[in-house]
């Protein structure tokens, strides 16, 4: 029974089915599929046998589907349709030029040279359609690990994530975290301890992002009392804006200072030691094999070539 399936639901016997259900007629069917009559004959009637009903019928010399002929055209129609978007999805896959990339960017992150690459690429790419979503870190390897995302844009080093093992990363930049402060008697510093920092209070990442936490760690390791929180926020241009208004502390990755220097007003100092990390892709091993994945990230690594991240955050 189970050959008999595989002959009923094989490619040839569908395109036999298929080219009499749109000729209705045997002679110009077998002459289409290049066959004599009497063979495309039997083979109607071998499948007919195997699925234990007549496929078609005559009447006043004119051929007609059955209902289980109906039935079998539908399926012989999805069956077909489900190959054609097969095909085209593998196309897509082993295709550079086509296809959908999906990136999801820390939140915390300052977007302004993905968003310009991004533009760019599209001129050059236009049949590859990219999607960025601005994400939680919980978020994106959420998504990392259900294969819902074809690149991340994170901090790293991240202990909090155990299972490194699926995946590799590619740095793009190293980053420093800054202290933003209002009052003038720190102006003349060119950096701050932490323990000067606890004087007021502070706005600050939630508690489970990155920075939050990679702050957080650095107060223990320097046994210093953790600033008193006034407000949590998710973005660069909140927590600026923030401490702007209420004159508290707070800190932000130099990339976000180093892309609005100009056009907004900020008090930055280096921490003493620095506290830093990095900027960097984050995917699966198996992603660098699809060559639109691999040939974005090449065109991005000559973007950068072309000009540093740090400059292109300052046009």
């Amino acid at each position: 029974m189970k050959q008999e399936k595989n002959q009923l639901f094989s490619s040839k016997a569908l395109d036999y089915f298929l080219q009499i259900a749109e000729t209705m007629n045997y002679t110009k069917a077998a002459n289409i599929l290049g066959i004599s009559q009497p063979a495309l004959t039997q083979q109607i009637k071998k499948i007919e046998k195997n699925i234990g009903a007549p496929l078609f019928y005559s009447s006043e010399k004119k051929l007609y589907l059955t209902d289980v002929g109906h039935l079998m055209l539908q399926m012989a129609h999805s069956i077909s349709t489900i190959l054609d978007n097969t095909a085209d999805k593998i196309q897509k896959t082993i295709n550079s030029d086509i296809g959908e990339i999906k990136i999801g960017l820390l939140s915390s992150v300052e977007d302004k040279v993905f968003t310009q690459f991004i533009s760019n690429y599209y001129k050059d790419n236009p049949d590859i359609k990219v999607t960025l979503y601005m994400l939680t870190r919980d978020n994106i390897w959420s998504k990392l690990e259900n294969n819902l995302l074809d690149l991340a844009i994170m901090y790293l080093p991240d202990y909090k994530i155990k299972n490194w093992e699926p995946y590799i990363s590619k740095k793009i930049i190293d980053e420093e975290l800054m202290f933003i402060h209002h009052k003038a008697e720190l102006s003349n510093q060119e950096s701050v301890k932490l323990v000067q920092t606890i004087d007021e209070k502070w706005a600050l990442y939630p508690d489970t992002y990155y920075i939050n936490e990679l702050l957080r760690e650095e107060f223990k390791n320097k046994l210093t009392n953790l600033p008193s929180i006034s407000a949590y926020l998710t973005t660069p241009e909140q927590l600026y804006q923030f401490s702007k208004n209420t004159r508290g502390y707070t800190v932000l990755p130099s990339s976000f200072i180093e892309a609005h220097k100009n056009e907004l007003e900020i008090n930055n100092l280096k921490f003493d030691p620095e506290i830093s990390f990095q900027l960097s892709f984050v995917y699966r091993y198996d992603k660098e094999q699809v060559p639109r994945i691999n040939k974005f990230l090449t065109n991005f690594a000559d973007y950068l070539k072309e000009e540093d991240y740090f400059s292109r955050l300052k046009t």
